[in-house]
């Protein structure tokens, strides 16, 4: 329903704003548009969305907030439902091969000619 009634507004903007009939049929569509928003049914409609706003805004405020403050704990590597955890250790797997690989950046070459 929703798409349907963005579709038909901007059908309407786009033959206003593409028409070449002149400033005659502008007036005529501009006073059918105007004519359509002041209808007793339209206004009604209007005035039942804006209360129903006006009920929901504190609702939609505290879900925004909540949802900014996980996103923003995320962001910063926090979660808000446990403590921040500790890096994890390095295994002993992972130091044993740091330690091989250090040893054998140190051992000296071999002496002897290759002539």
């Amino acid at each position: 329903m929703k798409g349907k009634i963005l579709f038909l507004a901007g059908l309407g903007v786009g033959y206003v704003l593409g028409t070449r009939a002149g400033r005659e049929r502008y007036e005529q569509i501009k006073a059918a548009a105007t004519n359509l928003w002041n209808a007793p049914v339209v206004q009604k409609r209007v005035d039942d969305v804006q209360e129903f706003v006006k009920d929901k805004a504190p609702e939609v405020v505290e879900f925004v907030a909540d949802g900014a403050k996980k996103v923003a704990a995320q962001v910063s590597g926090r979660s808000t439902a446990a403590p921040a955890k500790k890096p994890a250790a390095r295994s002993t797997a992972a130091k044993s091969s740091t330690a091989k690989k250090s040893s054998t950046a140190t051992k000296k070459p071999a002496t002897g000619s290759a002539s």
